[in-house]
């Protein structure tokens, strides 16, 4: 059992995959949408939802060319939802996470295709004036 709660331990020990499932929290979103808010790399994003997904934390359903992810609603690790509550109750007034959901507000304005296109360039010029923290992990 211990083996099981290591690896959801591991998966929100790190800081873009705690963003990444406070970001799902308003709901279902694609990798494109989730690229442009934390400002990594495709490939970058792919392993963190992988980990997360991994562990039980998230799920993710394909439409057309496009992957969407969400938290999840099965338990596939038993210790997955502790720590999704524990996630869920904290950084309400953090500013990095603060910061992405403003972004995401301005993200969920530009339709996926046009996004996923384009990445953060398809965004507003007006999207980066206060600062994001952490776009650098």
């Amino acid at each position: 059992m211990i083996e099981t709660f290591e690896i959801v331990a591991k998966a929100v020990a790190d800081p873009s995959r705690v963003r990444i499932l406070k970001l799902l929290e308003g709901g279902e979103l694609c990798v494109c949408q989730i690229t442009a808010v934390l400002g990594l790399t495709v490939g970058t994003i792919s392993k963190h939802l992988a980990a997360l997904r991994g562990a039980g934390l998230v799920q993710q359903r394909r439409d057309g060319k496009w992957v969407y992810y969400r938290i999840a609603e099965r338990d596939i690790n038993a210790y997955a939802r502790s720590f999704l509550k524990v996630v869920a109750t904290s950084l309400a007034d953090d500013p990095t996470t603060t910061a992405d959901r403003r972004l995401l507000g301005l993200v969920n304005q530009v339709p996926v295709q046009i996004l996923c296109d384009g990445g953060r360039a398809a965004l507003p010029p007006d999207a980066f004036s206060e600062p994001c923290r952490g776009d650098s992990n």
